[in-house]
């Protein structure tokens, strides 16, 4: 019985990992061409993630690579004041560390059999039990996984729903090694996250482990064409830069340094989430895991939600090795109640960090009197 996972991400290599420690083969077909051929973003905090890498037999090479110290929070408002500074102890509990996405995934990449991962293959669409690809080719299949993110193609073969967008638009700039070239902002930045609320605008620096700051620039209640009319110029990142540090007009010079310093890679991000409690009926041949099932605000459960799929995908998957719609069915069951939950509290801090006073309210979450 071949179970074809379709993307790389942590939902689906997390189940080709359980189902490759309890004897089971899969094969995932990844779209880029290498796992060097693009960015993998930030750092995830990985709390409830943890038990689907105690199931894929990860959790130690897990937390002796992640970073307690990433737990460390500084909030601040617009001009410079300080609201809150959260600093972790060396012996605090590894409740919700971070690890820096390209790390997680390769410890979950170097855990699999060479040969699992089919790269360069861009799923183009299936039918009647066959996998095509972008270029041609063709793989059979008796269960389709579709773990290929918030634009998935699988998908549409299960529901019609489709992200609808945020309201929130982002932009991500990164300051290689920090340390060296901008030690007055390291230290600013400190060793976890920094977080600046204000003016439906928000900047948030993230250290990395491989001493890079990671920012992102959000702006709240923008439409999805909100990047054709800000005045952005993509193509002249230093003159993207002067626009962005124009558009927080009146925050603290300090802050937009953060800005001023960062290299000439822009990304711009239009944020979308699907309909909380999404679901749809179940099919014996097809299912969905991470993002392509329940798309999510960006507040730090879509990737734990991810990898807990891909590990109770396969657990089910190996306890009815002869019936898939049964294990299908059963993930499902379990999924859609748990994500639903999570989806439902990601909306409502989302719209906490949209309103007018975030940086208060934040505070207020962080520190209940």
């Amino acid at each position: 019985m071949t179970i074809a996972i379709v993307g790389a991400g942590m939902g689906g290599l997390a189940l080709a990992r359980v189902l490759h420690v309890q004897g089971v083969e899969a094969v995932v077909y990844e779209r880029d061409a290498s796992r060097e051929a693009r960015r993998q973003g930030g750092m995830l905090d990985i709390h409830s993630g943890q038990r689907a890498l105690r199931e894929a037999g990860l959790l130690d090479r897990f937390l002796a690579i992640a970073r307690r110290e990433g737990q460390d929070m500084r909030l601040l408002e617009p001009d410079g004041t300080l609201l809150l500074e959260e600093n972790t102890p060396d012996d605090a509990p590894m409740a919700r560390p971070e690890i820096d996405r390209t790390d997680l995934r390769n410890l979950l990449l170097d855990s699999l059999p060479e040969g699992t991962v089919r790269w360069g293959h861009a799923f183009d669409h299936a039918e009647e039990g066959v996998l095509y690809f972008a270029d041609g080719t063709s793989a059979r299949y008796d269960l389709l996984v579709g773990a290929d993110g918030a634009n998935s193609r699988v998908r549409p073969l299960l529901t019609d729903a489709r992200p609808e967008h945020l309201g929130q638009n982002a932009v991500e700039l990164a300051i290689p090694d920090i340390d060296r070239t901008h030690p007055d902002l390291a230290a600013m930045v400190g060793r976890g996250n920094y977080w600046v609320f204000g003016d439906g605008k928000s900047l948030a620096a993230q250290r990395n482990g491989d001493g890079c700051v990671r920012i992102g620039i959000s702006f709240y209640n923008t439409g999805e064409d909100w990047f054709a009319t800000s005045g952005i110029p993509f193509d002249n990142p230093p003159a993207a830069r002067a626009r962005l540090i124009e558009l927080l007009d009146g925050w603290d010079p300090r802050i937009t340094a953060l800005i001023a310093a960062s290299d000439d890679t822009l990304v711009p991000r239009s944020l979308a989430t699907l309909p909380v409690g999404l679901t749809w009926p179940s099919s014996p041949t097809t299912t969905l895991i991470g993002d392509a099932a329940h798309l999510m605000p960006p507040v730090g459960e879509g990737a734990n939600m991810a990898l807990l799929d891909g590990a109770l995908l396969g657990l089910a998957l190996v306890a009815h090795p002869d019936d898939f719609g049964t294990a299908v069915a059963e993930y499902e069951k379990e999924m859609f109640e748990r994500t639903e939950a999570r989806a439902r509290m990601s909306a409502d801090m989302q719209q906490l960090l949209m309103s007018p006073d975030a940086s208060r309210r934040l505070l207020e979450f962080f520190q209940p009197s």
